[in-house]
């Protein structure tokens, strides 16, 4: 096998409902890997399927060239983060981290040794002999982290460890996280809905969507390059607007809003396309696409326009205010102008991507 773990054509059905879909993935050693996608979408039952929670109805999963499909849970050297932390109400927080070292019959001087690293790494030291209901969520979720990674699994799986946080403490923790996963080097798959967190913590992200990979890659590659509509209206935001496209050999110009784009093209194509820009790759100019302003919302460090344009499509735009600088007013007539690089162009019928 070419990953520190294999998915190889893996199916899931519940009588005639398919939760998995002829899934074929292969992550690399130490790789922090995610399954993206909004509930439903069949990633949790496959990070069980891994876990060995859940019965394999076609395909092979490896780990470490190790074929695991009839391997019980226990014996598939994982180390498992769930998202209500699934520590034990009546141990404190040493004996929790301790459990899965002592399940292992490891001498109690490592154990106290390993335990006291555990907790370093993880910052809590000080709440070694706390009870669960003595802590916070973030606290419970650390004592849940070092519990997984204490026995040095092979691969650590984690599912929706932050869902259950505050979005304050979901940033803290998703940062713990990664870094700790750099520092020791476990390959990781991560399951969230949360397309923010992806972006933040993953080396690799398969976006999901009805038991299917609609894509995988970097972040910078799903979030740059969607390779089809549903991407690129899952991750973040963007402006989908009509066009019509005309390219051959591997060149093409798009035309929208009266206004024409060259563009590199995978393909010939003659006709309708939908197409996609960001809200960060709109900018207001003195000249352009007529629109009006009808909504705004200050983020921060930039506000989020809402404008209706001249044939009737609302976009959103964001623009970042110099030191001096004022919101502009709903009603208030601009013209805007498309980052053409940043532009996509995709096909009204398969949905896939066209441009380059």
């Amino acid at each position: 096998m070419s990953g520190d773990v294999s998915i190889r054509n893996t199916v899931k059905r519940y009588k005639d409902f398919v939760a998995v879909n002829n899934i074929s993935i292969d992550i690399e050693k130490g790789e922090f890997f995610t399954l993206l996608g909004p509930s439903g979408c069949g990633k949790t039952t496959l990070l069980r399927m891994i876990a060995g929670f859940n019965t394999i109805e076609e395909g092979e999963i490896y780990i470490k060239d190790r074929l695991i499909n009839k391997v019980e849970a226990h014996k598939r050297d994982i180390g498992l983060v769930f998202q209500n932390y699934a520590i034990f109400p009546h141990m404190t927080v040493r004996e929790n981290v301790a459990y899965g070292l002592k399940a292992k019959h490891m001498p109690k001087s490592q154990i106290d040794e390993k335990v006291r690293e555990a907790l370093k790494q993880v910052q809590i030291e000080p709440l070694a002999d706390r009870k669960p209901n003595e802590l916070s969520g973030g606290q419970q979720q650390r004592v849940a982290l070092a519990r997984a990674f204490v026995i040095e699994p092979g691969v650590l799986l984690m599912d929706e460890p932050l869902s259950n946080l505050d979005a304050k403490l979901r940033v803290q923790m998703r940062t713990v996280i990664k870094r700790l996963q750099n520092r020791l080097g476990i390959t990781t798959i991560y399951v969230t809905h949360d397309q923010e967190e992806a972006l933040a913590i993953s080396d690799r992200i398969a976006v999901m969507k009805n038991g299917n990979i609609m894509q995988i890659g970097t972040p910078e590659e799903i979030y740059g390059h969607p390779a089809n509509v549903f991407v690129a209206g899952f991750i973040g935001t963007t402006n989908f607007i009509k066009g019509t496209l005309s390219a051959v050999g591997g060149t093409g110009t798009i035309r929208t809003e009266g206004r024409e784009y060259r563009a590199a093209c995978k393909r010939d194509y003659q006709g309708e396309v939908i197409l996609s820009v960001r809200p960060e790759h709109v900018r207001l100019a003195d000249e352009g696409i007529p629109g009006e302003i009808t909504f705004s919302v200050f983020l921060g460090d930039y506000i989020e326009y809402e404008i209706r344009l001249e044939s009737g499509s609302e976009i959103r735009l964001n623009e970042y205010l110099a030191e001096d600088e004022k919101r502009k007013n709903v009603g208030q007539k601009v013209f805007v102008q498309f980052e053409k690089k940043r532009m996509m162009a995709y096909d009204p019928v398969t949905e896939e991507v066209i441009t380059c």
